[in-house]
């Protein structure tokens, strides 16, 4: 089913995998506290479980509920969000082990009006690239209808970028993966 980001604003979520899009590809996620969801999204993509998931968030409180220790990491934060950056930071106990088996969880907040609407309504959410595992990423609308089938909806959307984000460890002050956005401190 494809639908509009406001008919998605209009519905009650509980474990629905959708496809929307990012500031830079296409994703596939769920609510962050769907375990059913994020298990659909492993078998969808055949994802390894070792791999852990990020969260997308809309706004520092929600990034605050999740993580420990926020505050010595928040002008960097303030300096790159939204945008193309995850960072890793320590998890809190509300991040549970299919989203992280570590000590720490991939966070971002994107810098896409219709995601950020919709982790305004719903919250944070699981959210990975919209691929089979090992493929490229996702970037048009036109092939993420591949997957339709597969998942609950998908919100017509734009063409992307096609360059993921930079994942920074902001513990250990290190770049695991460059994207568009160099990071300096």
């Amino acid at each position: 089913m494809i639908i509009d980001i406001d008919r998605m604003l209009q519905m009650d979520l509980k474990d629905e995998v959708f496809i929307i899009e990012t500031d830079t590809v296409y994703g596939i996620g769920c609510l962050y506290n769907s375990s059913v969801g994020a298990q659909r999204i492993l078998d969808i993509k055949e994802r390894s479980k070792n791999k852990f998931f990020s969260l997308l968030i809309s706004n520092m409180d929600q990034a605050k509920e999740l993580t420990i220790d926020l505050d010595s990491k928040k002008a960097l934060l303030d300096k790159y969000w939204p945008g193309d950056v995850t960072f890793i930071l320590k998890k809190s106990d509300k991040v549970k082990d299919y989203i992280s088996k570590e000590e720490t969880v991939g966070i971002r907040m994107p810098n896409c009006d219709k995601t950020l609407s919709a982790l305004e309504r719903f919250g944070p959410m699981i959210m990975t690239s919209l691929n089979k595992s090992g493929e490229p990423p996702i970037i048009k609308f036109s092939d993420a209808l591949r997957f339709e089938s597969m998942v609950d909806f998908i919100v017509k959307g734009e063409d992307k970028t096609g360059i993921p984000s930079t994942v920074y460890d902001a513990i250990n002050d290190k770049v695991l993966r460059q994207g568009s956005t160099r990071i300096i401190k």
